[in-house]
């Protein structure tokens, strides 16, 4: 058990976003830095100076002349690690300062260390100011919505001299986020070679965030037409990067997340797209997120709430329930939606289209006492009790999946709330697709799509926004409408297989027409295909279990 102490202290330091790392991995860093390198070496945001001292020892025997520098914002780091840097008789100036009100002379051969990682939400006020000025002043635009870690690795780049490298520790983020776009483009515009490293274990115990290693040489003589990816299972694999696999951007702002997947995976994949037999999920309608209540537990009600409170059915609209557990089948309909009111899940969403009855008027009351009216989606509406609605979706699609995003056909005709997402088909396909479309993703590649699209996030939850819901790739039209009738007779069975929960057997019976009939792919290629899958989700569940000792 942790003093408490210990625990005030380790809490402080992550609300500054500040995560010692682990010590194979500063090694590993300083050496590839430094083979060969410069002396002057900069660990910003350097917290107690571990990269500063992994430094000094890897130049101890070759080059006695070695500058370190260190510049850290929190007073007691800064004393903490002077005096760990003394007690070792390692020479070092550590500067107390914001990072970001310092001014990079391009002087510097190495820029090394772990960035802090602190979340938009919290990154606000005159230091979001600060760091979104200094990565301009760097060359680059940042959007509000950028972390930290962005603006420091821009502004970074200031301080390095022509030839320089950076290796530094960074959220996983780099790779997918479309914020981080600005960034992957500068650095392929600026340094000559990119190298990323990335695990299938998480390397911080107490945090839940996948880090990468951005290692990155060569700066001011890029441009770089590629980066190489290097993939460990942990940080005790770490020994050399070897040879990697090399990527090639088609843009310079995309995801890099594709890099995961194995080479014959991704050019399966591309030539679907390119042929036409895979399109996107944005070919076939739009998708949106759900009503944005400010509070489900208050206006979700279950039928014995409803019962209890006396409201009147203009006061309510049928919705499917909060989550996404009860759209694991091909659809929803009305018979099973009644059985999830049934079995007491909140069906309804109160929300009066005119004014409210005696009953919703009592409704409302209590929920003003109870502050519900002060949430800020319900503060900034008025009236605060009645939630803006879409349309009723064609399809659903799931949000959070431990497995893989779901498409279901929405036959009870039912709201959604922002738990789930809502799919609205052209008029011209809308039939094929209730009907199909669902089925029809239900095969490996467009869940290998899903991977390469969506977000890991903590617990190995992959998350997928409407915008990425967009560009996940499904069977085109064309396809579904050719394949139509081989699709209508296995519907039966994949229905059956999923209730009984074999979602693993029914994927094999939709592949069978998808890889086989439709990309006409051969058994080589199949395997490929659920082998990239079967990779992708395997790291996503390995990054989701706490690193062991």
């Amino acid at each position: 058990m942790l003093s408490k102490e210990v625990q005030e202290q380790a809490t402080a330091r992550h609300a500054r976003g500040a995560y010692f790392t682990p010590e194979p991995v500063a090694r590993f860093m300083a050496h590839w830095a430094l083979a060969d390198h410069g002396t002057r070496i900069l660990e910003p945001s350097c917290g107690e100076a571990q990269f500063l001292e992994a430094a000094h020892r890897e130049l101890e025997t070759t080059d006695s002349s070695a500058q370190l520098f260190g510049f850290e914002l929190h007073q007691p780091s800064v004393d903490k690690a002077q005096e760990r840097l003394a007690a070792q008789g390692i020479e070092a100036e550590i500067t107390q300062a914001n990072f970001f009100e310092m001014t990079g002379a391009g002087d510097m051969d190495v820029v090394i260390g772990n960035p802090p990682y602190v979340r938009y939400q919290l990154h606000r006020g005159i230091e979001r100011q600060l760091s979104r000025r200094a990565a301009k002043d760097s060359g680059v635009e940042l959007s509000e919505l950028a972390s930290i870690w962005a603006a420091f690795v821009v502004h970074a780049t200031s301080f390095l001299a022509a030839g320089g490298r950076m290796a530094l520790v960074l959220p996983a983020e780099l790779m997918f986020v479309n914020y981080a776009g600005a960034v992957r483009e500068m650095l392929l515009e600026r340094f000559a070679n990119l190298h990323l490293a990335v695990f299938e274990e998480r390397l911080f115990a107490d945090a839940q965030e996948e880090v990468v290693l951005l290692l990155a040489e060569g700066y001011q003589l890029g441009p770089a037409s590629h980066f190489n990816l290097h993939q460990f299972r942990n940080a005790q694999e770490l020994e050399s990067l070897g040879a990697g696999t090399q990527h090639v951007p088609t843009h310079k702002t995309e995801r890099w997340t594709g890099s995961l997947v194995g080479i014959e995976a991704q050019g399966i994949l591309a030539a679907a797209l390119a042929q036409g037999q895979m399109s996107t999920l944005k070919a076939w309608g739009e998708t949106s997120l759900g009503a944005v209540t400010g509070n489900n537990k208050w206006f979700a009600l279950t039928e014995q709430q409803v019962a209890e409170l006396d409201l009147e059915q203009h006061e309510l609209i049928r919705i499917s329930p909060p989550g996404s557990r009860h759209l694991r089948g091909l659809e929803l309909d009305e018979t099973a939606w009644r059985r999830l009111g049934e079995h007491g899940l909140a069906t309804y969403l109160f929300r009066p289209a005119a004014d409210p009855s005696a009953a919703g008027e009592s409704f409302i009351a209590r929920g003003e006492l109870q502050g519900v009216d002060q949430a800020y989606k319900c503060r900034v509406r008025s009236p605060w009790w009645r939630v803006p609605v879409l349309s009723v979706p064609d399809l659903f699609m799931t949000y959070m999946n431990a497995d893989t995003p779901r498409l279901t056909t929405n036959e009870a005709g039912v709201h959604h709330i922002n738990s789930i997402h809502g799919v609205y088909l052209g008029a011209d396909v809308r039939e094929v697709g209730r009907e199909l479309l669902p089925l029809a993703s239900l095969n490996t590649l467009t869940m290998l799509g899903a991977e390469m699209v969506g977000r890991s996030y903590g617990g190995g939850i992959l998350k997928i926004e409407p915008r990425e819901a967009d560009v996940l790739p499904v069977p085109a039209i064309s396809m579904v409408q050719t394949h139509a009738e081989k699709l209508r007779e296995i519907k039966p069975t994949v229905r059956e297989l999923l209730a009984q929960g074999k979602k693993q057997e029914a994927t094999l019976l939709v592949d069978q027409i998808v890889l086989r009939g439709m990309l006409e792919l051969d058994t080589d290629g199949e395997q490929a295909i659920r082998a990239a899958r079967e990779n992708m989700l395997a790291r996503r569940k390995a990054r989701s279990k706490a690193v062991k000792g």
